[in-house]
């Protein structure tokens, strides 16, 4: 969106919510709970079977895990192939589209190494401050 007249985006802003912060549709598709470590993690990976993705999660309940799959696979970022054997096979991978989320996921990780150590720092020193 250009931002020449910074009045009038302002305004709009206070009206729509997806305005005031543009990533907001990415955030809540990208960054709920579990669907950053299941997308890092078949990124990583490569294609894999449930129990698979789920051992390599660790902590999530195969509940969760389904759900998130649904949802992944309903936004794109993940492609379920079924195959008709006996007993059946369900494999996951993730899609194009959520591998074009690997450049995003690779500068988080970098910001990370950098600033998480000022975070938990700041948190200590807020925690130990006098109180408010």
């Amino acid at each position: 969106m250009p931002m020449a007249d910074n009045a009038g985006w302002t305004a709009a802003a206070a009206t729509d919510p997806q305005l005031a912060c543009p990533t907001s549709g990415v955030v809540d598709i990208v960054f709920s709970r579990w669907t950053t470590p299941i997308l890092w993690t078949l990124n990583t990976h490569g294609r894999l079977r449930f129990v698979e993705l789920e051992r390599l999660i660790g902590t999530i309940t195969p509940k969760v895990l389904t759900q998130r799959l649904r949802q992944l696979e309903r936004d794109g970022m993940v492609v379920r192939t079924y195959h008709p054997e006996v007993p059946p096979r369900v494999e996951y991978e993730i899609s194009e589209l959520g591998r074009s989320l690997a450049p995003l996921f690779a500068h988080l990780a970098e910001w990370a190494a950098a600033n998480l150590d000022k975070v938990e720092q700041a948190r200590h020193d807020y925690d130990t401050d006098t109180p408010r």
